[in-house]
């Protein structure tokens, strides 16, 4: 496969005294790109359901909602297989409050999605502070372990008004 590092000697061998690095050296330092390049390119432009608001009729207080989502799943761009993970978005509501069914229908809407994980909690969160500009939100996304690493990703926003 074009991009991928061949591995003719046992990984022990890579490690000792930088080898990995000094056998692969020309190949590393040629420029060529990973796999994964261009899998994700267009991840800003892919079209999601409409996520509904309502009017906060508490405006003029500070406070703070929760929203867990425990059975958020979507596709590995890279192998095709299910990525499940916990999605936590918290925020403080301005004007307008997240309306929790639609907010299911788009957050589902990623269930047959290929999508890295750091692009899913960036594209989260700009959807849903483009809809209620809220004065502050987290996203956060703990996935479940894969190859002996858990993945967390977070990622905020903060109204500058």
């Amino acid at each position: 496969m074009p991009g991928q590092l061949k591995t003719p000697l046992p990984l022990k061998d890579y490690c000792k005294n930088n080898r990995f690095f000094h056998y692969h050296r020309e190949e590393l330092m040629s420029g060529k790109q990973s796999s994964y390049e261009g899998l994700q390119k267009n991840v800003r432009k892919l079209k999601t359901p409409p996520i509904e608001v309502w009017t906060n009729q508490y405006q003029d207080k500070d406070y703070l909602i929760n929203l867990d989502l425990p059975e958020f799943t979507c596709i590995c761009p890279k192998t095709g297989l299910p990525d499940f993970a916990v999605l936590r978005i918290s925020y403080r509501p301005h004007k307008w409050c997240l309306e929790l069914k639609s907010l299911k229908m788009y957050i589902n809407w990623f269930r047959d999605i290929g999508i890295f994980h750091e692009h899913l909690v960036n594209r989260v969160r700009d959807d849903l502070v483009s809809t209620c500009q809220p004065n502050w939100m987290q996203v956060v996304a703990e996935f479940n372990v894969r190859g002996g690493i858990k993945t967390t990703v977070t990622a905020q926003y903060e109204s500058k008004v």
